[in-house]
């Protein structure tokens, strides 16, 4: 697109021809900004089933593809038609070692730009992973060897000063501390300690003293780089300030700028997007003027409270602060670097997915990435990681939904996730359709396949695993069609269940045990559900006639929460008045003890009148009773069965339901009854069986037979429509 116009003087131009240009540029703009796959679209179902037999590529299931070696433009053609001869139709570009030149080099660019002039003949599709390896944010080493002002920053404790009665402390400080508090660990009393002076003066009282200190310094988590000489995961290229805007900008300007002044012709077209990996904290962030920040934020000087942060029993008032300045500093991860990686993307016609560290448990995840709705919902495509065994027959997970509830949320067609890097055991080509059966019924409808080395050091691509297998070309196909066709419409959830982010930086575990115990009763029981977050509750979803609803249409009428220790008073007034209008609130657990506005540490305890119009259930499991008092789920069986899970999305004129038995032993047949009227359709996506049923609907539902094998998936698409085999 033209960005300026250079109109010699000799030429007059007048204004309509110009005004004309300009309109038909910026429509221009408009309409490759607005491109079938990277927007929610209301296909009608012949359109959809029209491209159903080879979806359109843009839509593909990628690949890992490893750049080990020197990926001359022969490796590069001869790894590309293998990849397209086994179904992939899009891959997803990682920096290796031993290349030609250093990553984000001359000749780095020169053979990317080679691998998307070799992709586009081919009609493939091309995504590149964001950085010189993992985690994103370290440009190679760049902000190690260029811009080390930009460097992560950490707020550190180190080891306690252990004192005893009588004993006098003096130290002169350096200017990164930031507090001390003395503390006796006997009886939990504890002196703040002044160091406005600079220097640390403390005469023990009786007893004996530790003192915690606090302070800034650069220290990174470690990274494993492609121009690392060692090949090892160390501290020596150092990850960025991501809460710093000028380090997000900077890392843009060597990254993604450089791209596209390669192959930003490209952009939307042959080249998908950019996909980040696993940005996160080692260590309590720190970043410059955050204390002034927090001010403008919570209104109150978060300082004091920094030393109590390494104490190991805090107490109430220091657990508090420390969830505001986690609030606080997940702020900042949200709007600094993912809303910039995102923002930059949109602008320029392409998506950004990444997936988080430890986002398989929010407990856990809380410490290295902050609010995960906060990091997803400002980029296109939020994202998982499947690794190990988190997900299998034995240890079936929810994870995955966190990922598709954020694209749910915000009206985001796809979501994401990286499967299969060191699986233990390693799956065979059963058992990863299983895997990716289980991910897509949550929600996930984009998948990044590990991993593939390229042929650069061995002279022949070589598929390894369960991708070497005879099935796999065939197992690529179903996952594109599934995929494809649970990407179209929107979803039609009806359950919101409440993501308990700030009880858990207050340490609340049992929240998180709460959380995945009755999440999977809610799916054990068909009644599936999106996570929703504080902030879509409060002014993200809009609240009409008894539903919270998304941009996109979805609307929820029940919200459970898990058993909570606090709520933010915003949230509460909202789901008061969602109650008012008709909408069903579920406490599981019991209610919260402590009401939150502004900030935590300034909460008010609650009482059983704040929660008088909500139903709870004190029990922490989600019973018969708790049921009762949802709105009737979408799915009814007629025989309870744990092991059945589906997703309903609808079209602009049909009910397009995806079901799977996780069991892979017991055969399901059972009579279902699903919320739509019309034909209903029911086609195997495995064999490519489509048959009919009868069925008479009432009250909106209409019965069908569902009968499911060990591990098998089934569409019952509810039409006005009767289909036609493919």
């Amino acid at each position: 697109m033209y960005s300026s116009y250079n109109i010699a003087p000799r030429y007059r131009i007048t204004a309509k021809p110009f005004l004309l240009l300009a309109f038909c540029t910026l429509w221009v703009q408009q309409l490759s900004a607005q491109s079938a796959w990277q927007k929610t679209t209301m296909p009608t179902l012949n359109e959809v089933w029209a491209n159903l037999k080879n979806p359109p590529s843009q839509y593909s299931t990628t690949v890992t593809w490893g750049w080990d070696g020197n990926m001359t433009r022969e490796v590069i053609a001869r790894d590309l038609d293998k990849l397209y001869s086994v179904g992939f139709r899009a891959v997803t570009i990682e920096p290796g070692y031993g290349m030609a030149g250093k990553y984000l080099s001359e000749a780095w660019f020169q053979s990317i730009k080679t691998a998307v002039e070799e992709a586009k003949k081919r009609g493939m599709h091309i995504w590149i992973i964001d950085e010189g390896k993992y985690p994103s944010g370290f440009a190679g080493g760049k902000f190690s060897e260029e811009r080390p002002d930009l460097k992560m920053k950490a707020l550190t404790g180190g080891r306690p000063i252990h004192t005893t009665a009588g004993q006098v402390t003096d130290q002169t400080l350096t200017p990164d501390v930031l507090s001390a508090i003395a503390v006796n660990p006997a009886d939990k009393t504890e002196q703040n300690i002044d160091i406005s002076s600079g220097k640390l003066h403390f005469v023990s009282p009786p007893g004996n003293w530790d003192i915690y200190i606090a302070q800034h310094q650069f220290r990174t988590s470690p990274t494993r780089s492609a121009n690392n000489p060692t090949k090892g995961k160390d501290g020596s290229a150092s990850l960025m300030d991501y809460l710093n805007p000028a380090a997000t900008k900077q890392f843009l300007d060597w990254t993604e700028e450089q791209y596209k002044k390669y192959i930003g012709d490209e952009f939307g077209k042959t080249v998908l997007g950019f996909r980040g990996d696993e940005p996160a904290f080692s260590y309590t962030p720190w970043t410059t003027n955050l204390p002034e920040i927090f001010k403008a934020k919570k209104g109150y000087d978060i300082t004091p409270y920094l030393a109590t942060f390494s104490i190991p029993n805090p107490t109430p008032e220091q657990a508090k602060a420390k969830a505001d300045y986690y609030d606080v500093w997940s702020d900042l991860f949200g709007e600094n670097y993912f809303k910039q990686e995102g923002d930059w993307c949109k602008a320029n016609g392409i998506e950004y997915i990444v997936h988080l560290d430890k986002d398989d448990n929010m407990g856990q995840f809380v410490r290295s990435g902050g609010d995960f709705f906060k990091d997803m919902k400002d980029l296109q495509i939020p994202g998982v990681d499947a690794i190990w065994h988190q997900i299998w027959s034995d240890t079936v997970s929810n994870f995955p939904k966190f990922a598709s509830s954020v694209s749910h949320v915000y009206n985001k067609p796809r979501a994401f996730s990286e499967t299969f890097a060191a699986y233990r055991p390693a799956p065979n080509d059963e058992q990863a359709k299983w895997v990716l059966n289980q991910e897509m019924v949550r929600g996930i409808n984009i998948f990044e396949l590990m991993f593939v080395p390229s042929s650069a050091n061995s002279g022949q691509l070589r598929l390894r695993g369960y991708m070497a297998e005879d099935g796999f070309p065939t197992l690529v196909k179903y996952t594109n069609q599934v995929c494809y066709l649970l990407t179209q419409g929107r979803p039609a959830t009806q359950v919101a269940f409440y993501m308990p982010t700030t009880s858990l930086f207050l340490g609340d575990m049992n929240a998180n045990k709460s959380l995945i115990h009755v999440g999977e009763q809610l799916l054990d029981s068909q009644h599936d559900f999106d996570f929703v977050s504080d902030q879509a509750l409060s002014t993200d979803l809009k609240l009409t006639k008894g539903a919270f609803v998304t941009a996109g249409g979805t609307a929820y009428t029940t919200v459970v929460l898990p058993a909570i220790s606090v709520i933010a008073q915003p949230v509460l007034d909202k789901l008061k008045a969602f109650a008012a209008q008709g909408g069903h609130v579920v406490f599981i657990g019991g209610t919260p003890a402590l009401i939150s506005d502004k900030t935590v540490l300034n909460g008010k305890p609650a009482t059983t009148a704040d929660f008088s119009w909500a139903t709870v259930e004190p029990s922490g499991d989600v019973t018969s009773s708790a049921i009762s008092k949802m709105s009737a789920s979408d799915v009814k069986l007629a025989t309870a069965n744990p092991m059945v899970k589906y997703i309903h999305r609808v079209t602009k004129d049909a009910d397009i339901y995806f079901f799977f038995n996780e069991s892979v032993k017991d055969e399901t047949n059972t009579q279902a009854t699903l919320k739509g009227d019309g034909i209903i359709n029911e086609w195997n996506p495995t064999t490519n069986e489509l048959t009919m049923q009868n069925g008479k609907a009432a009250n909106g539902f209409i019965p069908v037979n569902l009968n499911l094998k060990p591990q098998e998936t089934k569409f019952i698409i509810i039409s006005k429509t009767k289909m036609k085999p493919l």
